[in-house]
């Protein structure tokens, strides 16, 4: 679905991302995780050209990403980020709307459409006439969603999504999320600090260091460790959380 060959980028004289070469199978649920300035956000922001690479090539379903104008690129692709980014001076539904009513759908075509992403995303109906700033973080989220999701996407790129939600909203919406990607057949890319977050939710996990991937297994093979410090360590972090949580509902 999506490939990367030997992809580079350059912020002045840092090198972000190092030759990175990837395929991406459709259908894929797929976490990349690494510490800050490994090239995750980077990496995720090149396929609808958020960011420009420096060299190399990046394709979807065998297509180069430059042999499409960035506008109809992007709208065949769904982002979600943690500052959700939703128009202020539009109500809800004009928001998720915003992408089909470009694409010319017809009004009482996107009112329907509107209806269904927000029970969708398990949001009441009468929320279409509220503003965003009349929404609790864990529903503006859930706009989000619903926003990138309205023009039928096949691929869905996530930058921290939950990163700003309380742990039980964002156990919730990762959990919600994940039924959407397997009813809906997308392929997702997901960037989190999280690596509970990512062993738990993705199918695979590329975890990312100096620009370069460090490993690519699937979470089970992580969990049982790569045999690399550095990667090895991060599991840890969520497995010791996990014992400590153990140890007190034991009394220990």
């Amino acid at each position: 679905m999506i490939s990367f060959d030997q992809v580079g980028k350059h912020y002045g004289g840092r090198r972000v991302l190092d030759g990175v070469s990837l395929a991406i199978g459709r259908g894929s649920f797929v976490a990349l995780v690494g510490a800050s300035g490994a090239g995750k956000t980077t990496l995720l922001k090149t396929i609808n050209r958020l960011v420009e690479i420096d060299s190399g090539t990046i394709a979807i379903e065998g297509r180069d990403v430059l042999a499409e104008p960035v506008a109809e690129l992007r709208r065949r692709i769904g982002y979600v980020f943690q500052g959700i980014g939703l128009f202020p001076h539009m109500s809800v539904g004009e928001n998720i709307g915003l992408v089909p009513r470009l694409q010319g759908m017809p009004a009482e075509q996107r009112a329907s459409r509107v209806a269904e992403l927000l029970d969708m995303v398990s949001l009441p109906a009468d929320l279409a006439a509220r503003r965003p700033a009349q929404l609790s973080g864990g529903q503006a989220q859930r706009v989000g969603f619903a926003r990138a999701l309205a023009a039928g996407p096949a691929i869905m790129l996530m930058d921290e999504p939950f990163g700003a939600l309380d742990p039980v909203t964002r156990d919730e919406l990762g959990a919600a999320y994940r039924t959407m990607h397997d009813m809906m057949g997308l392929t997702s890319l997901i960037v989190t600090h999280d690596m509970a977050e990512a062993l738990l939710l993705a199918d695979r996990v590329i975890v990312m260091g100096e620009g370069r991937v460090l490993a690519d297994q699937p979470p089970r093979e992580l969990v049982r460790g790569v045999g690399d410090p550095r990667i090895d360590a991060m599991v840890d972090v969520a497995r010791r959380s996990a014992a400590r949580l153990d140890a007190l509902a034991e009394g220990r």
